[in-house]
């Protein structure tokens, strides 16, 4: 059946030009975000409720097809699918036009079906408030807006960056939001291609510039270990909540959690 319906899927694509499929893509949108937006997601939670691809496809995401994101995240997030969460992802998509983007934040609305999926953007995207979705205008580095968004969710399990992919960005949401994410929280940075990309503040050259998103979260990796360190050193907020770090291809992946397991003795050497 899933087979049937992406051949469906493609055919209808394959017979249009790119305007037509934006129009296409836009009505889509639109009646996702009606009234009658539940006709679209009452099937997809009962047939496709735990497949990610199928669920980025339905809503129009870029997470699958033009990225491949979400096969990682069904392997990230399936132990929690069922459990009560709040969600914030920041970056709604669709740029200065209110109607467009939103999808990831039904995408995940289904996916989770306990959970309440926040949005942050820059420009206003206030028809994308549903049922268990809200979302908020403001900038990712605004330190108060952080704040008071942070607030008004309280608890916060997951947080997805997939905002401005500026590289100085990135880094000042991360180290603004991730002490406030709950403990055994996770957090995402999306499209970490731009750590190479010059208009963005990336570096190709030298790769693990701490300037650069890669370069920065490449820097965290050793905390993980600080407890094997025989110099002085103090562990910082992050060495200490830091629990693992996964990346993927333009996706890092950061569980919070106690990284307090204490050294482990030296070994013998004969």
């Amino acid at each position: 059946m899933l087979a049937n319906l992406k051949s469906r899927f493609v055919r209808v694509f394959r017979q249009k030009s790119r305007d037509e499929i934006e129009e296409l893509k836009d009505r889509v949108r639109a009646f996702q975000i009606g009234p009658f937006g539940w006709l679209c997601s009452l099937p997809a939670a009962l047939f496709f409720g735990r497949n990610l691809p199928m669920l980025a496809t339905i809503y129009l995401t870029d997470k699958w097809g033009w990225h491949w994101y979400a096969q990682h995240y069904e392997d990230i997030f399936r132990a929690s699918r069922r459990k009560k969460i709040n969600l914030l992802e920041i970056g709604i998509g669709g740029y200065e036009f209110p109607h467009k983007g939103g999808g990831s934040l039904r995408m995940w609305r289904t996916y989770f079906p306990r959970s309440n999926v926040y949005g942050i953007d820059i420009h206003e995207k206030s028809p994308h408030n549903q049922r268990r979705i809200k979302t908020f205008q403001g900038s990712q580095v605004d330190p108060a807006f952080l704040d008071k968004v942070a607030g008004e969710i309280g608890k916060i399990d997951v947080i997805i960056d997939d905002g401005s992919h500026v590289n100085e960005h990135v880094i000042f949401t991360f180290q603004r939001l991730f002490p406030l994410l709950a403990d055994d929280g996770i957090y995402v940075v999306e499209d970490t291609q731009t750590s190479y990309w010059p208009e963005f503040g990336g570096n190709e050259v030298d790769r693990n510039d701490s300037a650069t998103g890669m370069g920065y979260f490449k820097s965290l990796l050793d905390g993980l270990n600080w407890e094997e360190f025989r110099g002085s050193h103090e562990p910082t907020y992050l060495d200490l909540n830091i629990k693992s770090m996964t990346f993927y291809h333009n996706l890092i992946v950061i569980r919070k959690g106690s990284n307090n397991e204490r050294a482990c003795p030296p070994p013998r050497l004969f």
